[in-house]
């Protein structure tokens, strides 16, 4: 500790030396806070877990028949049939899987419609396979979009992962508020064509039905009563010739209830050829109808044929009509497509519309009001998902950072009743910042897929406070004693109490580093292990380079010798 002794008095002898720790701190700072816009740290919420299973949903185009959306799914299970480390899949058509976590939000459990289906995908076990499931997703998603999405054009093909953590309908959601339904399904369209250009975006998916021509089968009450014939006869056989229906039904012992009868007709019967009107025409044509008197009534002179829009579902949210058009990020931050997406969006839309951002630091800053030049129709383009809970949980763990550093100062200035020395200590523990963002850096430099700074990183950079904070207690307390009772100079007794102590905060930084060595390899709580490690080693240069420094320059350390000194237990080294 001698050697380390005369290192510290060397360097607080000569005023190039402190200058030039105090230059190499501040660079080393300001440059790790530079790799948040240069992108060589990302953030993000959680990063991506490796389940055992993922989902695959399907959205045909609205309109589309069940034999279109079984032509997709056929193409994207035969694809994911060929991967080895997939053990089963099952197909649901026309409706959602059972509900599981990643559902409960995405509304699987609604779905209930031709043009969907859903597929459940069962993985080996995560600690068998070198592949986790987030980057088997990655690389799957491009080669079955690809593949199989051309199939029927607008087809639409998403692979949803199990969420890391709080479950959102996507990574990225933009809500697009406005009355006039019409001009809000055309920004939404131009919202989705933005998100699809950018890059780091997939799955891009616009939340709201196409409206398409359809053929409405209308009974005419009165011919039906003519022709001696019921409604309910009209209507029955409409259901057999299209869809099918119940007939009868089968007890049995073995079932509670009754089991249904199901009559439909066979597919080459019951499928049209073509969507033209006279091929519906021709099939209700050779339907009849026998009528009480015996008679054959074609089923033709009853029902009409009637050409009308489809009815899309209109969604509202806090009462206000919306459509939600959704992306999924590709193994990226959703910060950074959100912004560049935004910028995108502003320049579009200044075209037709006089756009204002959110005043304010808000919930919603990152909002996007519209007006209509010509009419002065007013829309709003708000960002939600797990972007939104990404920027709400480090604006929240960025209060409490702010809400540790006030208590911690104050506490100290009430110990030592001097705002010098307590911005010193305060000062050192917000420096093993720069362990943290190199930390992160150097993971992502070392492991296969991108290693980002998390919201666990955060709440282990405030922890590190409280510890970087007792490394400069531990020099300052020493260093006054020395003055106080054996009236030591102070330079040389803050590097006595720098080498002093040198060896109590080493062993305590190995062991922080030992312990958080096993949370570093976890897929969620990464972050939190490197926040730790590489804090603790910032923490420990900081401590015995940089707050001997300034705790040299600081007047707050110029005391006089006592007389009477309680520590009588210290041994200085000639």
């Amino acid at each position: 500790m001698k050697k380390l002794e005369q290192f510290i008095y060397g360097i607080l002898d000569k005023k190039s030396k402190k200058m030039l720790v105090i230059v190499l701190t501040i660079l080393a700072f300001f440059g790790s806070l530079l790799m948040f816009p240069s992108k060589l740290v990302l953030a993000k919420m959680l990063p991506g877990k490796s389940d055992n299973t993922f989902s695959v949903y399907i959205d045909a185009p609205t309109g589309s028949s069940i034999e279109q959306t079984k032509k997709v799914s056929s193409c994207v299970v035969d694809l994911l049939q060929k991967e080895k480390e997939i053990m089963n899949l099952e197909l649901f058509l026309g409706q959602g899987i059972p509900l599981d976590y990643a559902g409960l939000v995405k509304g699987a459990n609604m779905k209930s419609t031709e043009n969907v289906a859903e597929i459940c995908i069962n993985l080996t076990d995560k600690h068998e396979r070198e592949e986790p499931s987030f980057l088997m997703t990655q690389r799957l998603r491009p080669l079955v979009q690809n593949e199989c999405e051309k199939l029927v054009p607008g087809t639409s093909i998403k692979f949803i992962e199990q969420p890391a953590g709080p479950p959102t309908m996507a990574s990225v959601v933009v809500e697009v508020y406005g009355d006039n339904l019409e001009k809000i399904q055309n920004i939404s369209s131009q919202v989705a064509d933005i998100l699809s250009s950018t890059n780091g975006l997939a799955d891009v998916d616009v939340m709201a039905d196409e409206i398409y021509s359809k053929y409405e089968l209308v009974p005419d009450k009165e011919k039906i009563a003519r022709s001696g014939l019921s409604v309910e006869q009209v209507n029955n056989i409409l259901y057999l010739a299209f869809e099918g229906m119940v007939i009868a039904h089968k007890n049995s012992k073995d079932f509670p209830d009754q089991i249904p009868i199901f009559l439909v007709l066979d597919k080459e019967s019951k499928q049209l050829k073509s969507n033209e009107k006279k091929v519906l025409q021709s099939k209700i044509s050779s339907l009849n109808l026998m009528n009480m008197q015996g008679m054959l009534v074609p089923l033709s002179e009853v029902v009409s044929i009637r050409e009308a829009d489809s009815s899309p579902m209109i969604m509202h949210k806090n009462l206000k009509r919306m459509i939600n058009v959704i992306a999924e990020t590709d193994m990226v931050s959703q910060v950074y497509p959100l912004l560049d997406a935004r910028e995108q969006m502003m320049a579009h839309f200044e075209k037709e519309y006089e756009v204002e951002k959110e005043a304010g630091i808000t919930t919603y800053m990152f909002d996007l009001h519209l007006t209509d030049k010509k009419t002065g129709e007013k829309f709003l383009l708000r960002w939600d998902g797990e972007m939104k809970v990404t920027l709400d949980t480090f604006r929240d763990l960025g209060g409490a950072f702010i809400a540790a550093l006030v208590l911690i100062f104050l506490l100290l200035v009430v110990y030592y009743k001097s705002f010098i020395l307590s911005g010193i200590i305060l000062l050192g523990s917000f420096l093993s910042l720069i362990g943290v963002i190199v930390g992160h850096w150097v993971a992502d430099l070392v492991t296969s897929d991108t290693f980002f700074l998390t919201a666990t990183s955060l709440i282990g950079f405030i922890a590190l406070m409280g510890i970087s904070s007792r490394n400069s207690l531990l020099l300052i307390d020493f260093a006054k004693a020395l003055m106080q009772c054996h009236g030591m100079p102070k330079r040389q007794a803050i590097a006595v109490a720098t080498a002093t102590r040198a060896k109590p905060i080493a062993l305590t930084a190995v062991a922080i580093i030992l312990g958080s060595a096993l949370l570093a390899s976890d897929p969620i709580f990464g972050g939190l292990g490197v926040a730790l490690i590489s804090g603790t080693v910032a923490a420990v240069f900081v401590s015995l380079l940089f707050v001997p420094v300034l705790m040299d320059n600081a007047k707050a350390m110029d005391f006089e010798s006592a007389d009477h000194c309680d520590i009588n237990n210290i041994s200085i080294t000639k």
